[in-house]
C-alpha cells in the first residue's frame, strides 16, 4: 500500500522534444532518461517515449513523460496529437547548424497552433545543443537569445554528448512548470559532466574561457 501511496503522490508532466532531425533529441532524452549516448546518428520515425522521475526542492516527486518527436514530422498529421496536452516543450537546435536554427519557427508555430484553443500554454525552453563542439558554433549567441527574448522561451545550452547540463534542463523546466525556483547551489550540482570520447582540440581551453552560460532566463516579464 505505501507503494501505490507514494506514487500516487507524483505529479506527471507531459514533455515533447522537438526540432530538425540530427539536432540531438533522441540523444538529449537517451541520455536523461538511461544515461548513454549513441555515437551513431539514428533517425526517430514518428515517435519515442522515455519516462524517468525526479525529485525537486521540496521532496516534490515528478515522473516526466518524454516524448521524442522526429524531426522528419514537421508536416505530418500526427505532430498535433504528438504535442496537445504537453506542459513542456524541448525546442532543440543543433549550434552548428544554422538550418536547425531557422527552422524552429516553424516547430514553435507548430506549438502555438496546436495549444490556441487551451487554457494553458505549455512551458517552453530553447535548446541549444552541442556546446561540446563550441568551436565549430555557426548560430551567434545573440540570435540564440533575441529569438528566446522574442517568443518568451527559457533558454539552455547543453551537450548530449559529454552529458553537460542535460539533467539541469529537464529539472529547470519541470521547475518552472510547477512554479518551483532552483537556487545556484541546486544548479550546479545538476549542471554535472559525464565523461565521453571527446577529440582534444587544442583550442579547447580557450573556448572554454568564452562559453555562454549554460542557462538563462530569457522569458518576458
Amino acid at each position: 500500500m505505501s507503494d501505490s501511496e507514494d506514487e500516487s503522490l507524483d505529479r506527471q508532466l507531459k514533455i515533447v522534444i522537438i526540432g530538425d532531425g540530427a539536432s540531438g533529441k533522441t540523444s538529449i532524452a537517451t541520455r536523461f532518461a538511461q544515461e548513454a549516448f549513441g555515437k551513431q546518428y539514428k533517425q526517430t520515425i514518428g515517435l519515442d517515449f522515455f519516462l524517468k522521475r525526479i525529485t525537486l526542492p521540496g521532496n516534490l516527486n515528478i515522473t516526466l513523460q518524454v516524448w521524442d518527436i522526429g524531426g522528419q514530422t514537421i508536416g505530418g498529421k500526427m505532430l498535433d496529437k504528438y504535442i496537445y496536452g504537453a506542459q513542456g516543450v524541448f525546442l532543440v537546435y543543433d549550434i552548428t547548424n544554422s538550418q536547425s536554427f531557422e527552422n524552429l519557427e516553424d516547430w514553435l508555430s507548430m506549438v502555438k497552433k496546436t495549444n490556441e484553443e487551451s487554457d494553458v500554454q505549455p512551458v517552453i525552453m530553447l535548446v541549444g545543443n552541442k556546446i561540446d563542439l563550441e568551436h565549430m558554433r555557426t548560430v551567434k549567441l545573440d540570435k540564440h537569445q533575441r529569438f528566446c527574448q522574442e517568443n518568451g522561451l527559457i533558454s539552455q545550452f547543453v551537450s548530449a554528448k559529454t552529458g553537460d547540463s542535460v539533467y539541469l534542463s529537464f529539472q529547470r523546466l519541470a521547475a518552472e512548470i510547477v512554479g518551483i525556483k532552483l537556487n545556484k547551489a541546486e544548479i550546479e550540482q545538476s549542471q554535472r559532466v559525464v565523461k565521453a570520447d571527446i577529440v582534444n582540440y587544442s583550442q579547447e581551453s580557450v573556448a572554454r574561457t568564452v562559453n555562454p552560460p549554460r542557462s538563462s532566463m530569457c522569458a518576458v516579464q
